[in-house]
């Protein structure tokens, strides 16, 4: 085994210490193109070759449109390297953003940004309500999109442990108009069922500049069902019997962990329509000073089925009670079908205000205000079915109210010589409203009796400073401090049953993280950087103090975790050519006071389970990135680019579960790949085929889930994706695309996506 693990390792380093002198002739003879710029996040003020970390990348637009079938904006993230977006389906609001050594749970270790808007939901660190806001930007307005991996930039809070992604979006210059309009159809077929799930979108948009005003308005409606999201299962017993009612349907199956269980039918079988609208608005008060403000709009309608794979002797569906499945006794409990049967509407508003200043060509600052409102977010859900079916009691989960408030004032300033400087304040406040109430009708019925609650807010202060010196004309040196002070206040936990009311005491940190980056020059061709960066992630509103009740488990809240440490460390090179680059980046993590998720019995020998988040000793990640991008490889018109990484990560030290110690990371694989090809076959046709790889992951913190392909495992895949696009003139363009291309069946926790085409035409003005 130990020979076996380091297969991987061993194939990428080596791999990584051939590419540059491999690919070196064969990409300086390729004919004459102007360079491949790229370039990471645009740093404000800060001098043009100041040491910044090689581990950057870009798409533009142009790339984008030829090469990835990109219905929403985070499928703009696809095939860049080391990024997974967890989106179950076309719309899916819970598509967190796993990263070089974070898992999907992880939402919180990355940052997102448009137009200088957070999308991240720093109220949690999960794969549900703290999901990035993805759908307050559509795919059609991204102008490029930059990403920065690692805490190196004294700019970011401690959540660029992972990656901080920008999405820029166009800024008129004259009148014009986009229009586009999209068709897609998944075939999902798993345990013997099929689904058919149809995606329709059709969005525009329009701009102008008049003078120093200018303008653009963009409108996207999204109508889209999924697969099966969830699956009702329960455990085998141990013994036969002949009690229950017959029921027929069930299919055995094995649980993540091993053990025997039936499966008893689908659930979350989402159907979304969703609208989303933006306005943003420009003003040039004078030549050295620019004001804007942004208004978004998000508003979704959920309905979300189950579909029961029981049936008794007449053939009706069945749903629970006391059942016979195959000769063995089942109580299926009247809720177990519930919690897949819900709707959800949404309204969450988005605003930006922002001033940026450059008064002298030494001399610029930006200041941007930010707030994004849960104006209505209501989840209702039945108690129990059949009778749930049409109505009856329920619970309506309202996070209204919920949302966030950030504040950013910096400043670059070049005296001349061999010396820039950056500084920047910073402020945020993060809300959670979390209610739970009873209804004597689920579908629309009014709010009864609270049945649990979750309050709380985190505040952040910050000041940071960066100087980037110039030693020689080939070396670079950026240091950076960010000084940070937290707390955590008015934090409740309420729960009916179990019973748990408690006021949560006030939290408070203050903590400095130092930054530095190494550069070395020496031509147009060669590049090298070392980087080195402490950050700190404060524990979210979510981990204090959301209480969360499912069945006889009862998620507890700790409102004394203390901060993520996370110490980490790069080394990249990388060598330029006329129609490309080549990339190897080694890199390294120790994580003290990780927070993860665990569960265990309440007491010894209890049955009755509890969740909670607790700081983990140490969590240790050692690894390598390599990432290859050549233009008009072989012919002309043919683009490659492909990315490897490997990640050796693994939980050092947790002395609340020992067994963990020595154990996989949850969530993060070993080893994953991208490539991708695109062909320029005419000035109008591009024909692009691409791969994404994974490796097997583990869930569990100890490793206990050796099952992969079965629900709320965690499988290893290889999935291929084609797409066409076609100019039929200088307004008028098409495009078709398959995902999945093989329709590989293949589990992240939820059955996600199998072959799904889609088919586009777009309208330019």
């Amino acid at each position: 085994m130990p020979s076996r693990s380091r297969a991987p390792a061993r194939a990428l380093f080596a791999a990584a210490a051939a590419l540059t002198p491999a690919l070196a002739p064969a990409l300086a003879h390729a004919d004459e193109a102007p360079p491949t710029t790229i370039s990471g996040v645009v740093v404000q003020g800060q001098a043009p070759d100041a040491a910044q970390p090689l581990s950057t990348t870009s798409l533009d637009a142009e790339r984008i449109t030829r090469t990835i079938n990109a219905t929403t904006v985070e499928d703009t993230l696809k095939y860049l390297p080391s990024l997974l977006v967890r989106r179950r389906h076309i719309g899916d609001t819970q598509a967190p953003l796993a990263t070089r050594t974070s898992g999907v749970g992880s939402s919180a270790r990355s940052l997102i940004y448009a137009d200088g808007v957070l999308l991240s939901a720093l109220i949690g660190n999960n794969n549900s309500n703290a999901s990035p806001r993805w759908s307050m930007v559509s795919a059609d307005e991204v102008e490029r999109v930059d990403v920065r991996y690692g805490p190196f930039s004294a700019a970011y809070p401690g959540n660029s442990i992972g990656a901080v992604v920008e999405f820029t979006t166009r800024k008129p210059e004259q009148l014009e108009g986009e229009a586009r309009a999209a068709a897609g159809w998944q075939t999902f077929s798993h345990y013997g069922s099929r689904t058919d799930a149809p995606t329709y979108e059709a969005s525009a948009s329009a701009g102008d500049r008049r003078g120093p005003f200018w303008w653009r308005v963009s409108l996207n409606h999204l109508d889209s069902e999924s697969q099966p999201l969830t699956y009702i299962t329960a455990t085998r017993p141990a013994a036969t019997s002949t009690a229950g009612q017959p029921v027929t349907g069930a299919v055995a199956d094995l649980s993540r962990t091993g053990a025997p269980i039936v499966v008893l039918g689908e659930g979350g079988l989402e159907h979304q329509v969703q609208d989303n609208a933006k306005l943003k608005l420009g003003w040039e008060i004078t030549p050295h000073l620019e004001a804007s403000y942004l208004v978004g709009y998000f508003g979704q309608d959920d309905d979300a089925g189950v579909r029961s794979y029981l049936r008794d002797a007449s053939g009706a569906s069945v749903y629970a009670g006391a059942l016979n499945l195959g000769g063995y006794a089942y109580n299926v409990a009247p809720g177990a079908f519930a919690n897949g049967l819900y709707r959800l509407k949404e309204s969450h508003w988005m605003q930006a205000l922002s001033l940026t200043g450059a008064p002298s060509a030494a001399f610029s600052w930006q200041a941007v205000a930010t707030l994004y409102d849960y104006a209505t977010d209501e989840q209702r859900s039945p108690s129990a079915l059949p009778g749930g079916l049409s109505g009856g009691p329920g619970s309506i989960l309202d996070l209204s109210g919920t949302g966030w408030r950030t504040f950013d004032l910096q400043a670059g300033w070049r005296p001349g010589g061999a010396q820039a400087f950056r500084a920047g304040l910073h402020y945020d406040l993060y809300e959670l409203a979390s209610n739970r109430y009873d209804t004597a009708d689920w579908q629309g019925g009014a709010k009864g009796a609270l049945a649990a609650a979750s309050l709380g807010k985190t505040e952040t202060q910050a000041l940071w400073l960066e100087d980037a010196i110039r030693f020689t004309p080939a070396v670079d040196l950026t240091l950076g401090v960010r000084f940070e002070r937290w707390r955590a206040f008015a934090g409740l936990s309420y729960s009916r049953t179990p019973p748990l009311n408690v006021s949560q005491p006030t939290l408070s940190a203050d903590r400095t993280s130092p930054k530095a980056v190494l550069a070395w020059t020496p031509n147009d061709a060669w590049r090298a950087t070392a980087s080195v960066g402490l950050a700190y992630r404060f524990p979210t509103v979510s981990e204090l103090y959301q209480a969360i009740t499912t069945g006889p488990t009862l998620s507890v809240p700790d409102p004394n975790l203390a901060p993520e440490r996370a110490v980490s460390s790069e080394v990249a090179v990388e060598r330029r050519f006329a129609s490309g680059r080549a990339r190897l980046s080694l890199f390294t993590e120790d994580v003290s006071d990780a927070l993860i998720a665990q569960t265990a019995a309440i007491s010894p020998g209890s049955t009755t389970l509890v969740s909670f988040v607790q700081n983990i000793d140490i969590v240790r990640s050692r690894g390598a990135e390599a990432v290859v991008e050549w233009r008009d490889a072989f012919v002309r018109g043919l683009d490659l680019s492909a990315s490897a990484t490997f990640v050796d990560s693994k939980i050092a030290r947790d002395p609340v579960l020992p067994a963990a110690q020595g154990k996989r990371t949850p969530q993060v694989p070993r080893f994953r790949w991208t490539a991708v090809a695109s062909w320029r076959a005419t000035e109008r046709l591009t024909l692009t085929g691409a791969a994404r790889y994974s490796d097997r992951v583990y869930a569990t913190i100890d490793n206990s889930d050796p099952l992969t392909h079965t629900y709320q495992g965690f499988d290893g895949y290889l999935v291929a994706d084609v797409r066409a696009t076609y100019r039929l003139n200088d307004h008028w363009s098409a495009a078709v695309g398959v995902d999945n291309l093989g329709g590989r069946d293949y589990f992240l926790f939820h059955p996600f996506p199998q072959r799904s085409a889609l088919a586009e035409i777009k309208y330019v003005y």
